[in-house]
């Protein structure tokens, strides 16, 4: 089992290039299986979920060319519609290929998925959705058996809550269907905007009729492009926390800051200062971190992505803090590894109480998600000593080359076996 050695009190000064969204590269992924064109896609990271997710293509019969830069995907062949639980049950978003299989074959057996645990993520808000489109389905050992027999058929649908995956699901599926498919109360993240424009490039007729209101006009024959996928705000977001963190001074690239303005004001009102410019943001971390309460929330609000990251910013405050994560049910397991370290984090439900002015002790640590990983890393960079952390292989799955641009601006990090 491999595991990251880090040797802490570093100040992080340097750049660090931002890597292709991770979670803007997943549904673009599936939506892929609506075209039987050429596809080629640019900027995809190198990380085990979209290693899955291209595994997964090419179990449904997609032809995949990778080389450095580019990803290439055809699907001229017969595809498949059977999604297996081993490549769908360590991500979430091997549910998105649900939707374009029964778009465009009217059919599909696609596994529960899987991921992190940090949730029960229920996929109920899909499959009603998709019901209102035709869509006839049982659950029989784990598996979504799911069928649509006149094809699928544009409806009105509203969302009983909001939903990034049920969203991105129901706008892939309803570029096939027949006529007109209004959504609302859909989620508006950034990665969603990145699908939207990925479709409409690609042919579809997908357009935003309100902030959270979108109409699909069905019947689409998609057609060959080239695509660049959108950078990562969640690898942003960590590497300014770390900057903030560790008293370093960064300078962000590759990243638009109209995505992560929340985030930025956050780090101003605990006093980072922050220069932000077209494409890059440089931040220096104050010695002096001020308290502040925060809740998660659907984009534009604080993402629960980043909640791991700013506790342990926040363990260093001047005074107590607040965070009331109100995502994911079960988001909290990175407290007990972070009290080891010293820190004085105690939860109530969804609510985490952090005193502030600690000081982190390196520790032996165990990972236990994926953004949990991250969070680990960040405390081992403000400890003093040697912090081991296990079980990384989450880490893989969403943050490329960590270690390799965390070293570049000053850390010492080393991953052993």
């Amino acid at each position: 089992m491999k595991k990251l050695e880090v040797f802490g009190a570093t100040r992080l000064k340097g750049q660090i290039k931002i890597s292709g969204s991770k979670n803007a590269s997943l549904p673009i992924l599936a939506a892929t299986l609506l075209s039987n064109k050429k596809i080629s896609l640019a900027n995809l990271p190198r990380v085990k979920d979209i290693e899955t997710m291209l595994l997964l293509l090419k179990s449904l019969g997609s032809i995949i060319e990778k080389n450095k830069k580019i990803t290439t995907i055809k699907n001229n062949k017969q595809v498949k519609t059977f999604a297996s639980y081993g490549l769908v049950k360590t991500m979430r978003a091997g549910i998105l290929v649900l939707g374009p299989l029964l778009a465009k074959f009217g059919k599909a057996k696609v596994s529960l998925p899987g991921g992190c645990a940090i949730g029960t993520r229920p996929i109920n808000i899909h499959l009603k959705a998709l019901s209102k489109l035709g869509v006839k389905f049982k659950i029989i050992q784990g598996y979504v058996h799911a069928n649509a027999p006149k094809g699928l058929i544009g409806a009105n649908i509203r969302f009983p809550k909001i939903s990034v995956g049920a969203t991105e699901n129901l706008i892939i599926a309803s570029c096939l269907a027949k006529g007109k498919t209004v959504l609302s109360n859909c989620a508006i993240e950034p990665e969603i905007k990145d699908l939207v424009n990925f479709l409409n490039k690609m042919g579809c007729k997908v357009k935003w009729i309100s902030k959270r209101t979108i109409k699909i006009i069905g019947k689409a024959k998609p057609n060959a492009l080239s695509y660049q996928v959108m950078p990562d705000r969640i690898e942003a977001g960590t590497y300014l926390i770390a900057a903030a963190l560790t008293e370093g001074k960064l300078k962000i690239l590759g990243i638009d800051p109209q995505i992560i303005n929340t985030e930025i004001k956050v780090l101003k009102k605990i006093g980072a200062k922050i220069i932000i410019k077209k494409k890059e943001i440089i931040i220096e971390g104050n010695k002096k971190i001020k308290n502040i309460n925060i809740k998660t929330s659907p984009y534009p609000g604080f993402p629960t992505d980043l909640q791991a990251q700013m506790m342990v910013l926040l363990c260093k405050a001047n005074k107590k803090s607040y965070i009331k994560e109100e995502i994911f049910e079960n988001r909290f397991m990175h407290v007990s590894e972070l009290n080891r370290m010293g820190a004085k984090i105690f939860t109530s439900g969804n609510k985490a109480i952090i005193e502030g002015n600690i000081k982190f002790q390196a520790a032996e640590l165990m990972a236990t998600d994926l953004r949990a990983s991250v969070s680990l890393i960040l405390a081992a960079l403000a400890s003093k000593g040697k912090s081991v952390i296990n079980r990384i292989y989450h880490l893989d799955r969403g943050y490329e080359d960590i270690e390799k641009k965390l070293k570049k601006v000053g850390a010492k990090i080393k991953r052993v076996n």
